[in-house]
């Protein structure tokens, strides 16, 4: 519009100052700037550029052919076409106007060269001027047109460079770092840990990774909301952050996992027990979430390189299995990685394997041991005991086995099958003669997650034809602590339907006797641990008697595990506990056995 609104000027000022056939080729040209005006308004550009750069160029032919030919002053403006054409920037535009004005060049020379226009040279006047003047102002016009919007496009490309540079730079921020709390993430901290790598080889020094875990995250997350425990995690990063030396690094690794780079001297091991030490009391800091002290813990796991690898993969494996080492060790504390914790790992995997092949073939066997009356001698009940057998006649221990089963899931299929077993054999044993035989389960705390125990037990007793009163189930004090709607709905359930329940080895955790009454517990076994040998009962002797009142205040029957002799029965007995348990009357025997184990100790009572 620019353009054919300064050629239309042009040409306006030219026809004042024209005559005769000269007046009407710039009319001419005048009429198809104003008509290319007209279609650039309706932004139909190319349409109007043809019709523009077509008619100047016409005009031009036409003054040229008029005029001195190719020497005629119109000449001078083709360049000003082609660049008009160049502005546009339709390729088919200016191949076009290129066409055009090459042909009529060709037509020119060849009309002059067969003398049918003869060119003549005008004489020189002011008018001739004004004409110059007219197609240098649209030629340069022109020029500044594109040269302006070249360079505004310039300006324009250089502000959207520098928008995409830093949005690649943001992006590549977002890709190497935490958005939660701004530190380097997993990806962005195995860059991290080759450059430190390589600056501690360079130095002779070596690269500590620490494997840090809270402890007690999930309850803040649950009792909080997950903001809170995000803010949480924003608040450690930045304690953390404040307190590490220069070149050391602190990595978010995943959920409330972090990694802490320290370079290190090859023989200052007491330099990483201070640094360790020194974030474990930070993170056990209290903080302050939503108006509410939370206090938490976390368990640090350390492994070195090159000691203990060189790939930062296997290092964070090693640093992790240190860090749940530490976890067993007690929690809130650190533990360096060695071989040794490998292995155990590497015994743990293959045990697994061996024990879920064990509990699809069904190898695992119940054993029983007896509950002895301390007064009267007879036989309460028998308590069922999983043992896994092996073939060449050893045992592995449930406190192998146990925890696996638990941790893997497996504990599910393996409780259910222990109690349709025990309800089942308790049934048979009934039958022979033992009218009165009650048998007792241990139950996992796991067992409760799904909600479907109490079905379970239903499906087992129904299916032996057991009387519920028969059953006991035993649970253990973790139970207890993880004190849940969830949990107590189930237990409830258990009591309706007229099964017992009793606490196993109690004493040895909360020992809390106020949550046995809203878990309807009618019995409690105190472990043998206080009991096993003469040392332990001279300094539990006092405990084991309070426990025993405390019992009996509350309505409840004790058991003591781990009897080994007549004079601790006696001892028992004297401090009123109600029942017994352990090798003085047997060990835990396989069924076939327990018939005439039961046979022998009631003609033992007689």
């Amino acid at each position: 519009m620019q353009i054919c609104l300064v050629a239309a000027i042009g040409l306006l000022i030219s026809t004042s100052v024209a005559r005769g056939i000269t007046l009407i080729i710039f009319v001419s040209g005048f009429t198809s700037c104003m008509v290319a005006l007209g279609f650039a308004f309706k932004r139909s550009i190319l349409t109007s550029a043809y019709i523009l750069l077509s008619g100047m160029a016409c005009m031009l032919f036409a003054f040229a052919y008029t005029g001195a030919g190719l020497f005629d002053l119109a000449i001078l403006g083709y360049p000003g076409l082609l660049i008009i054409a160049a502005l546009l920037g339709s390729v088919g535009v200016f191949i076009t106007v290129l066409l055009i004005i090459i042909t009529q060049c060709i037509l020119l020379t060849w009309l002059t060269l067969n003398h049918i226009i003869t060119p003549y040279t005008p004489s020189l006047s002011w008018p001739h001027l004004v004409f110059i003047v007219v197609i240098f102002t649209i030629t340069g016009f022109s020029v500044y047109l594109l040269v302006r919007d070249m360079k505004r496009l310039m300006l324009s490309l250089q502000g959207e460079n520098i928008k995409v540079q830093q949005s690649k730079a943001h992006i590549q921020h977002l890709a190497h770092h935490d958005t939660l709390t701004n530190l380097p993430n997993r990806l962005f901290g195995e860059q991290l840990f080759q450059q430190s790598l390589l600056a501690c080889q360079q130095k002779q020094q070596k690269l500590a990774l620490f494997f840090i875990d809270l402890d007690n995250f999930k309850p803040v997350n649950d009792a909080l909301g997950h903001a809170a425990g995000d803010e949480l995690l924003k608040q450690l990063a930045l304690r953390l952050s404040a307190i590490l030396p220069p070149e050391h690094y602190l990595i978010r690794f995943g959920g409330d996992e972090f990694l802490v780079l320290a370079p290190t001297t090859v023989s200052d091991q007491q330099q990483l027990d201070v640094l360790a030490a020194t974030l474990i009391q930070q993170s056990a800091s209290v903080f302050t979430l939503l108006q509410t002290q939370v206090a938490v813990s976390a368990s640090l796991g350390i492994a070195c390189a090159p000691d203990d690898g060189t790939d930062f993969k296997q290092l964070c494996r090693k640093a992790d299995i240190a860090m749940y080492k530490a976890k067993e060790d007690g929690r809130n504390t650190y533990h360096y990685y060695n071989d040794t914790l490998d292995q155990a790992n590497n015994d743990k995997f293959k045990l697994l394997q061996l024990l879920r092949q064990a509990v699809a073939e069904q190898q695992l066997l119940l054993y029983y041991q007896p509950k002895i009356c301390l007064s009267t001698g007879s036989v309460t009940a028998v308590e069922a005991l999983l043992r896994w057998p092996q073939p060449d006649g050893s045992m592995i221990s449930p406190d192998q086995f146990i925890p696996l089963a638990e941790s893997s899931g497996l504990i599910n299929q393996l409780g259910s099958w222990v109690l349709h077993q025990a309800c089942s054999h308790c049934a048979q044993l009934r039958q022979q003669g033992f009218n009165a035989l009650r048998v007792a389960v241990n139950l996992s705390v796991v067992q409760f997650k799904d909600g479907r125990l109490q079905s379970i037990v239903q499906d087992a007793l129904n299916a032996a034809e057991l009387p519920a009163q028969a059953l006991e189930l035993e649970l253990t004090e973790s139970l207890l602590i993880d004190n849940t709607d969830h949990i107590q709905r189930q237990l409830n359930g258990l009591s309706q339907i007229g099964v017992t329940l009793a606490i196993d080895d109690f004493g040895t955790g909360y020992s809390n006797l106020s949550y046995l009454r809203s878990f309807n517990a009618s019995t409690l076994k105190i472990d043998r641990s206080f009991i096993s040998n003469q040392a332990q009962w001279q300094a539990n002797a006092s405990l084991v008697q309070a426990i025993i009142q405390m019992a009996a205040s509350l309505g409840l029957t004790t058991i003591a595990e781990g009897i080994e002799n007549a004079e601790m029965a006696q001892r028992l007995a004297e401090l009123g506990c109600n029942e017994g348990q352990g090798y003085y009357w047997s060990p835990a025997v396989p069924l076939a056995q327990l018939p005439a184990l039961l046979a022998k100790l009631q003609r033992l009572q007689n």
